[in-house]
């Protein structure tokens, strides 16, 4: 058994014939400035059918067992926003670092809710308040009888913050 490679040794030697050698052909361009090189190891194809095959039971399960709570929902929003934004002045690179903040905050407050087989869709927006006008619409396919939406608006002297949270009913 010593004297015998392993299985990965095999895999790898064959890999590296495949692959034209252990770098694979190399095209390389000079030019005065600057140098560019095209691999051939990005023409190797894997097999596909060499990956185990994920197989999961049917649960035949149609509607969900425990609904979103539309409330409770809003509630967070409204906790997060208030707290993140009450006394906070627009400034466009904090923004864009606090949406990406709010968004973890709700997406972890909202699972926190241990409702099973939801996808949740967060979108939070902020402005600088300068007398402007602002909409925003949404479209998706929708099943009303399992999918839930919640919005809430908040609004300090500098700034507005709208957080929306869409949760889809995954069969």
């Amino acid at each position: 058994m010593a004297g015998k490679p392993g299985m990965w040794t095999l895999v790898r030697e064959r890999v590296q014939k495949k692959s034209y050698g252990a770098r694979g052909k190399d095209s390389t361009v000079r030019t005065k400035d600057s140098i560019s090189t095209v691999s051939g190891l990005d023409e190797l194809h894997h097999d596909d059918n060499t990956r185990m095959a994920v197989t999961m039971e049917n649960t035949y399960q149609m509607g969900p067992c425990k609904r979103f709570s539309v409330a409770a929902v809003t509630d967070i929003l409204e906790d997060v926003l208030t707290n993140y934004l009450q006394e906070e002045r627009y400034e466009a690179e904090w923004s864009q670092k606090m949406i990406k903040t709010i968004c973890e905050v709700i997406r972890a407050r909202v699972k926190d809710l241990m409702i099973p087989r939801y996808k949740i869709i967060i979108l939070v927006h902020i402005g600088q308040l300068t007398g402007q006008s602002m909409q925003i619409d949404s479209r998706c396919l929708w099943d009303t009888s399992n999918d839930v939406s919640a919005s809430y608006s908040f609004k300090n002297r500098s700034l507005f913050g709208v957080a929306t949270v869409y949760t889809v009913y995954f069969e």
